[in-house]
């Protein structure tokens, strides 16, 4: 673990990436979701983790997960830099603390409000990058740019059933 000052001058502790132990400091982390990924493997289940490498996920109405992904493990990460959070690795693990209470009080919208909602709150408190504009949106498309398979079982795990899905669909247009 590396140390890092705080604004207050106390040390921070940043853990180090361990993906056997399910540890993403100041990541994004991805998994897919069943059916739905299947058809759009770009469209998933979204958590933020605290500097520590604790996933963080809004996995359902009133109920903010921790350390225990809603939809399986991180098959994605795509790794922040706390620094570029308004306050360092202090005001980032608080953002994540404060967006996670604050969806412990909200209902579950697959289309409106979701873990990427979560995250992008997160994100959005923290002034991540100096901006406060993260949405579900941009993060889908930032994770499918930015985002790294934790192995290569997350790869397969991910786009897998897309193509068993796809050869299916092709298969049967071509049968007919």
């Amino acid at each position: 673990m590396s140390e890092s000052g705080s604004p207050d001058g106390s040390p921070v502790i940043i853990g180090k990436m361990d993906v056997t132990r399910h540890r993403y400091p100041c990541c994004i982390v991805w998994t897919p979701l069943p059916l739905l990924s299947w058809f759009l493997p770009f469209i998933g289940h979204m958590g933020i983790a605290y500097t520590s490498g604790v996933i963080r996920d809004f996995a359902g109405p009133y109920f903010v997960s921790e350390d225990n992904m809603a939809f399986g493990w991180p098959t994605k990460y795509w790794r922040l830099d706390p620094y570029r959070a308004q306050g360092g690795p202090t005001s980032f693990d608080h953002s994540v603390t404060l967006a996670s209470e604050e969806y412990q009080g909200r209902m579950h919208n697959l289309f409106c409000d979701n873990c990427h909602s979560h995250v992008a709150m997160a994100l959005n408190l923290m002034h991540y990058d100096g901006s406060s504009s993260w949405n579900m949106v941009k993060l889908c498309f930032l994770m499918l740019l930015h985002g790294k398979y934790v192995s290569f079982g997350g790869f397969l795990k991910t786009w897998l059933p897309f193509v068993f899905v796809a050869g299916g669909i092709i298969a049967l247009v071509i049968l007919l």
